[in-house]
């Protein structure tokens, strides 16, 4: 009889370029891939959560575009952050319909900053909207969320792909989605696109030691989208979509060696 992996994804941050997550995912089911568990920064925790929480990746995408941004933007007097952020919570716990994280069928870790110690925040338990929240809080553009006394903002800061996390979850196999950074071609530079790309120079160092403990890296070509072009999610979607589609084989591979290679008499 063969042992089953356990098979885990770390979703990384990258602002619009995130929605290539929704096409990986898509890409994976379809394979017949059962994701056990999932760990997630910024965009990598908001696609994260709505999968594990039970939406499907086309229900996502279609809440990605249908949604209208004037929902979820609610200006702030800039002392902290120039959104509450209270409208986008509100949105994500309807969604997610006020699940809490550990009644998941899937386990989801959803990372967040500690802006104070400059340290990764993990949660694998309370409400997923508020998680969400945390972690995609960039610094400036939303409030940091106050949690058990700590100021929390966004998990893209100290571990824009959360590969470590998900291995320590459990996972026998690990397919990491890396959506890489913008080459901000764009005439106009976006409020958004100067914080992301702030966080993405920071982040650039962080990511390299972590890589070793992913057994598959997906990396979308996605350098060409900016930060703040959220109207292009189907088309980010179809770049994750494609990408995890032309890695499909070294995908099975590594599956059908961990099968072979964990054989139980």
């Amino acid at each position: 009889m063969t042992n089953k992996p356990k098979i885990g994804l770390a979703l990384g941050s990258g602002s619009a370029r995130g929605m290539a997550h929704i096409g990986v995912i898509k890409a994976l089911e379809e394979q017949g891939i059962n994701i056990d568990m999932v760990s997630g920064s910024s965009a990598g925790a908001l696609i994260g959560g709505l999968y594990c929480s039970g939406i499907k990746p086309d229900m996502i995408k279609k809440l990605s575009v249908q949604i209208d941004k004037k929902l979820w933007m609610d200006f702030s007097f800039p002392r902290r952050g120039i959104l509450k952020g209270e409208k986008i919570e509100e949105i994500l716990r309807i969604i997610t319909g006020e699940k809490q994280i550990e009644d998941l069928d899937k386990k989801l870790a959803i990372v967040a900053t500690d802006l104070k110690k400059a340290e990764g925040v993990v949660f694998t338990s309370g409400p997923i909207s508020k998680a969400i929240r945390a972690s995609i809080s960039i610094p400036g553009f939303f409030e940091p969320v106050e949690h058990n006394g700590i100021l929390l903002v966004d998990g893209g800061v100290v571990d824009r792909v959360p590969i470590s996390v998900v291995k320590d979850m459990g996972a026998d196999i690990v397919i990491a989605v890396d959506v890489g950074f913008s080459d901000y071609n764009s005439r106009v530079f976006h409020l958004l696109d100067i914080m992301q790309q702030s966080i993405d120079v920071m982040a650039k160092r962080i990511l390299e030691a972590d890589k070793i403990y992913a057994d598959i890296i997906l990396e979308p070509p996605l350098s060409h989208i900016d930060s703040s072009q959220f109207e292009r999610v189907e088309e980010c979607a179809e770049i994750g979509y494609n990408c995890a589609r032309e890695k499909m084989d070294d995908i099975l591979k590594v599956i059908d060696t961990y099968e072979k290679n964990h054989l139980i008499e």
